[in-house]
């Protein structure tokens, strides 16, 4: 029985984004490999004791206060030490420079591994001044996780550290996508039109939706449906009005029986991120299961990792809306070619991206972590 201590800003039920994710789906997968899980968070609602969540447990503590979206809590520092002598992994999930405060507060001495989820890109100036503890902090631990051979690669901070490093993808659980609601399907079907791109994820600025808008001014017998909510979304909208463009359907946020039917039923995926805050790109992963040729950006992480140029769709330049239609019209235009596309995507899914394939090679690290600490 191995005991694995998580640590991350937020997590489940209170927030519901890509890296808590990936931690449920670790959670519960090591749970059927004799792996027990604790997830401790920052959270505004307040301390909580210890709570059984599905197949693993979870801790709330208290947040003190914020700095660029990084939570503190003081309740952390006598929480997180108690659970970390009774843990015999503490699994990190970078970036959350709190993390390492309390990494070095509590004197962690336990095999300790780090989740590399994304370089820092927007706080170009508070990471001068965090730099030094970042790093001593990485230096510290026992491994290192990227999610991509692509991310490994080309972030300056990985490549310091590349002697401790691993690659293991993002997996995703296909038994939690499966739509049986033929009600629900068919409601869809009604409502959209017979044929679209979908696009689902945070309405953020490094999400390339203006190049999505703008690229769709020239695609008048194309439509595209978007699934979420964020900052630009009033903004996106309006974008949308001023320009009379009617061919994209914004549907705000969806519950995952309405998303995963859209999956189902949506003509190919595009992902126009455009800046490497998109580290990896489940919504990539989500398409690819459900066998959808994929358009994406080359921005040097794992979007390009999943979505192989010419083999499971198209990859373009970043943030050019001209390149972006002709994509568009690509896979719109030619079935057979963007079928095979899909299959194609599909079949490199299965290979690589599972949940089952994760868990497993984090529970091979986990115990090696232990073996190299004896």
């Amino acid at each position: 029985m191995i005991n694995v201590l998580h640590f991350f800003k937020t997590y489940y039920p209170n927030t519901y984004g890509g890296i808590e994710q990936v931690i449920f789906q670790i959670c519960e997968g090591a749970a059927q490999h004799g792996v027990n899980s604790i997830v401790e968070y920052v959270s505004p609602s307040g301390d909580s004791d210890i709570e059984c969540f599905h197949h693993h447990k979870i801790v709330r503590d208290h947040q003190f206060f914020d700095v660029a979206s990084t939570p503190f809590s003081i309740s952390s520092i006598r929480k997180f030490k108690k659970l970390a002598e009774s843990a015999d992994i503490i699994h990190y999930h970078f970036p959350y420079p709190f993390s390492d405060v309390l990494h070095f507060i509590c004197g962690v001495n336990k095999p300790t591994v780090v989740s590399y989820h994304s370089d820092i890109i927007k706080q170009k100036y508070l990471l001068k001044l965090y730099k030094p503890l970042m790093n001593k902090f990485l230096g510290s631990v026992t491994a290192i996780v990227a999610t991509s051979p692509n991310y490994l690669a080309t972030s300056e901070t990985l490549r310091k550290f590349d002697y401790k490093a691993s690659v293991i993808p993002i997996g995703i659980d296909e038994s939690h996508y499966r739509v049986s609601d033929k009600i629900n399907i068919e409601k869809w079907r009604s409502f959209l039109p017979e044929r679209f791109f979908l696009f689902i994820g945070n309405l953020r600025y490094y999400k390339g939706l203006n190049t999505l808008i703008d690229a769709m001014g020239e695609n008048e017998d194309i439509d595209v449906v978007i699934i979420g909510s964020g900052p630009l979304d009033k903004e996106l909208k309006e974008k949308v009005a001023e320009r009379k463009i009617d061919n994209i359907h914004f549907l705000g946020a969806l519950p995952d029986e309405d998303k995963n039917t859209l999956l189902e039923l949506c003509y190919g995926i595009v992902f126009p991120s455009q800046l490497r805050t998109e580290a990896f790109g489940i919504t990539l992963l989500e398409g690819a299961m459900y066998g959808k040729p994929l358009i994406s950006c080359e921005i040097g992480t794992g979007t390009s990792f999943i979505n192989i140029h010419r083999e499971t769709g198209l990859v373009i330049k970043p943030s050019d809306p001209k390149e972006l239609s002709n994509a568009m019209k690509f896979i719109w235009e030619n079935k057979d070619i963007s079928q095979e596309m899909g299959n194609n995507a599909k079949k490199r899914f299965f290979e690589l991206f599972t949940a089952d394939k994760m868990v497993g090679k984090y529970v091979e690290l986990y115990k090696e972590c232990l073996k190299s600490n004896k």
